[in-house]
């Protein structure tokens, strides 16, 4: 009989299945890892793009164009600096998302993505968020951009987890109905703000 030091840790029959994940979680695993890459100091994003029967076909995570400084580099955020609101101004930032990548690089690779759907994981850092506004608290999906992209991609289903958040999956319908009231949402903010500067 081995000695408790030298004893080897075994699974039986019963504990590999119950360890086994289910491929819903196996994906939003694997966005994770993918996440780490990040370089983004706000968050941490990982996307994976998976066929309709349960394929992974490429990844993405947030970070700066190729072979550019990015965000960690530089030790800078200017959406911080200027003090840009979560969902606002995407231009103004130095970095693509992890959802853009994923659909790069499989354009990059020659893959056609059509049908295929699309797991995010996302990680606050939380001292980047206003805790007041309730920032922190809340599973957004894809951000105005990244929805349109998604849909002319061909993606048809979009799974989303925030990290000790929670976790949902959108439709194409869903992001058709989100981008219809985030456009009126802009547009009467813009106009707000017109027709303050005319007085």
């Amino acid at each position: 009989m081995p000695s408790k030091k030298g004893a080897r840790n075994e699974m039986n029959d019963t504990s590999l299945a119950d360890a086994r994940p289910s491929m819903r979680e196996h994906f939003f695993n694997r966005a994770r890892v993918v996440a780490e890459r990040s370089s983004c100091l706000r968050r941490r994003i990982g996307a994976i793009v998976v066929t309709n029967d349960e394929v992974e076909i490429c990844s993405g995570y947030v970070g700066a164009p190729r072979k550019s400084d990015d965000c960690l580099k530089i030790n800078k955020c200017m959406r911080t600096e200027l003090q840009i609101p979560s969902g606002e101004r995407y231009e103004l930032c130095r970095s693509v998302h992890a959802e853009q990548n994923a659909i790069i690089n499989a354009a990059r690779l020659g893959v056609s993505i059509k049908d295929a759907e699309i797991f995010i994981w996302s990680q606050r850092v939380l001292a980047r968020y206003d805790e007041r506004k309730k920032d922190s608290g809340k599973t957004y999906g894809p951000c105005f951009i990244c929805k349109k992209e998604i849909i002319n991609a061909g993606i048809r289903r979009v799974h989303m987890r925030e990290d000790g958040v929670g976790e949902r999956t959108f439709s194409i319908q869903d992001l058709r109905a989100q981008l219809a009231d985030e456009e009126k949402a802009a547009s009467d903010k813009y106009i707000a703000a017109r027709l303050s500067e005319q007085k």
